[in-house]
């Protein structure tokens, strides 16, 4: 097992090398995705891979979104032999220190996703927290399973070969739909997940890419189709619950 840290950034770049730092600081590699930012965040991102020995920097020119942004880390991790990544938002919203258990869970269960489940504290703003119950309850039908107990937590290990399968389907939201239809095509593939507590905190003034009634609108698609898949696979679903 080879173990590595993936962030994709897209205008967070004054928090996504402080992060990426401290990862390569303790021995960890780490990949950073530019995700076709502009040229303050480009030459930020450029900087801190070029002067911090662990971090691999991957470019892309134009801005594929987070699901986008992570196929590229997680084919680059492919390269670099890492087995496992941890995905790690670049926004500074997590607690990162919880990595250390994270990577051990993953060793414990290398076949699993090992998912942060999100401890809000009163910086949460109550669309968030309302949107999340909205996906879990829609995660569970899809699934037949009340496993999904969050779908759109960043804070995740991912067994790199698994998530590379999930990724060749030509019709995966790039999105921010992304975090929740491969969390539940993992499971349509018998990679179940683990869920442990992670600290959330949301930063005075940090910078937000959702953007509600558009974000929404894709991950409302995104349950649309798992549901007409679901259908297919529901005799398999039900075997599974017996």
């Amino acid at each position: 097992m080879k173990q590595g840290v993936l962030i994709p950034v897209y205008r967070h770049g004054k928090t996504a090398c402080p992060i990426a730092e401290r990862f390569a600081s303790m021995g960890i590699p780490v990949i950073l995705v530019d995700d076709g930012n502009e040229e303050e965040t480009k030459t930020l991102l450029a900087d801190c891979a070029a002067k911090t020995r662990g971090i691999v920097l991957v470019r892309l020119e134009k801005n594929t979104g987070k699901g986008g942004a992570f196929i590229k880390g997680l084919e680059k991790a492919a390269q670099l032999g890492l087995t496992h990544v941890l995905q790690v938002d670049a926004d500074g919203q997590h607690d990162d220190t919880a990595a250390a258990f994270f990577f051990e869970q993953a060793a414990q269960h290398p076949g699993r996703i090992i998912c942060g489940l999100p401890e809000f504290d009163e910086t949460a703003p109550r669309s968030r927290v309302i949107g999340r119950k909205i996906s879990t309850f829609w995660a569970a039908i899809v699934t037949l399973s009340t496993r999904l107990k969050d779908t759109h937590c960043g804070f995740r290990v991912y067994p790199v070969d698994e998530a590379l399968r999930i990724t060749r389907y030509p019709f995966l939201d790039k999105r921010m739909g992304f975090d929740t239809e491969i969390l539940a095509r993992l499971y349509w593939n018998g990679v179940y997940p683990v869920f442990f507590p992670i600290k959330v905190h949301y930063p005075a003034g940090g910078i937000s890419n959702f953007r509600v009634v558009r974000d929404n609108i894709r991950i409302s698609w995104v349950f649309t189709r798992l549901c007409a898949g679901m259908l297919f696979r529901l005799p398999f679903l039900i075997r599974k619950k017996r």
